[in-house]
């Protein structure tokens, strides 16, 4: 009998034990990761490909900004800690970059990608971990919100595709006159087809025709069967929303074949490579930007990048990626001031609402659908070599 007693104890003890660690793990994962000796801030871009000219530039960017403040004190006197990696360009590398943040090593915000197709798979990663990623230049809509459906842990700095499609539209139609256009677009690129569908859209409602549609596939570098068909119609302008490379191939080959009409396309253009490998061919054309470059409020950025990485040269990713930082930044110095712990779900909710500004303008997340609100656009214009500010530009998206 006694030893029965003892067993059922020794069983109710192990019982309960059980019970305290299942209770402690699910607080763990309820609360995501939690701040140690550092505050780990994870980075994901694509650092090779054709598009490392933005991801080397973002991330450097803000391995700066997290140098300067951690010279500064840090953040509830912890240092930062910066966790960069490269996503190849691909979307199977993003995902396994963010489980890597994440899982294993353990940090409390992401920054990047600048790539929707970067940024739109890895939205089940962060949230069964509860941690937020905040995109710089995933525009997107899918990014934050799918089918109605808000993703509690996908945060963005930049405004969306139907903005920029709709402003590119409305800027052709109202200000520059264009009553006809045509449309190139990537067909495997959620950005691209994100913007042609909306400059379409906002075009045709305001009395414009879309008068060509054609499309290709990342990685062809042979747009002439295109352009000629296009070339046919006539347009008084030609929206080309993608990357700067195959923009540039593009302006060559419509000028090979005798294309005379102005292109417009949006802030996948913004490099210095688009005027090495096309700009004698893009003169004249407008770009939608998130900024304009000689805006003397974005000249300290431009000059500390320039000090601090010489040679290298400045991207629209320097001002996306500040912007990303510093609204993490707040919102990680938001749960220190008011939490006895810094996790990586407070900071989630800490994201939603924050204000801050930001160098692209006044970074102001809504809680209903994680992108910022009322962000003005820059029509940037090519001239010689170099991106001349147009005007700052907004549209109405609200029909």
């Amino acid at each position: 009998m006694k030893k029965l007693k003892k067993l059922a104890l020794l069983v109710l003890i192990m019982s309960m034990c059980l019970t305290l660690i299942v209770a402690c793990d699910s607080g763990d994962k309820e609360q995501g990761n939690v701040a140690g000796k550092t505050i780990k801030i994870g980075w994901i871009g694509s650092l090779t490909g054709d598009q490392s000219v933005f991801g080397i530039c973002e991330r450097d960017t803000i391995q700066m900004l997290v140098d300067e403040v951690n010279k500064a004190g840090g953040i509830d006197g912890k240092q930062l800690e910066f966790i960069p990696y490269d996503t190849r360009g691909t979307p199977e590398e993003a995902v396994n970059a963010v489980n890597r943040l994440v899982n294993n090593d353990k940090v409390l915000v992401i920054l990047g990608p600048n790539s929707s197709g970067l940024a739109i798979p890895i939205a089940s990663v962060l949230e069964k971990g509860k941690v937020a990623d905040i995109a710089t230049v995933a525009t997107n809509e899918k990014v934050t919100v799918d089918n109605g459906v808000l993703k509690p842990y996908n945060f963005r700095v930049c405004f969306i595709d139907p903005y920029q499609g709709g402003v590119a539209a409305t800027f052709a139609y109202k200000e520059e006159g264009f009553k006809t256009a045509a449309i190139l677009s990537d067909i495997s690129d959620e950005y691209s087809q994100g913007m042609a569908e909306y400059f379409k859209k906002t075009f045709e409602e305001l009395g414009g025709e879309i008068v060509a549609e054609e499309a290709f596939k990342t990685g062809d570098v042979d747009f002439r069967p295109q352009l000629t068909k296009i070339k046919e119609k006539a347009p008084d302008c030609i929206f080309l929303p993608y990357f700067y490379k195959e923009v540039s191939l593009t302006a060559q080959q419509a000028d090979e074949i005798g294309i005379e009409t102005t292109f417009i396309g949006g802030d996948g253009w913004t490099s210095d490579q688009l005027m090495e490998m096309g700009g004698a061919y893009l003169q004249g054309s407008f770009i939608v930007n998130h900024v304009d470059f000689d805006d003397p409020e974005v000249q300290g950025l431009t000059n500390q990048f320039m000090e601090t990485y010489p040679g290298q040269p400045v991207q629209l990713n320097t001002f996306m990626g500040h912007d990303a930082f510093v609204t993490a930044k707040a919102a990680i110095e938001k749960v220190a001031a008011e939490q006895s712990k810094i996790t990586s779900e407070a900071v989630a909710k800490a994201l939603e609402g924050i204000q801050v500004k930001g160098i692209t303008g006044t970074i102001h997340i809504s809680p209903d659908d994680h992108n910022p609100i009322g962000k003005e656009a820059a029509i940037i214009t090519i001239v010689g070599e170099e991106y001349k500010f147009v005007m700052k530009y907004a549209a109405d998206m609200s029909n």
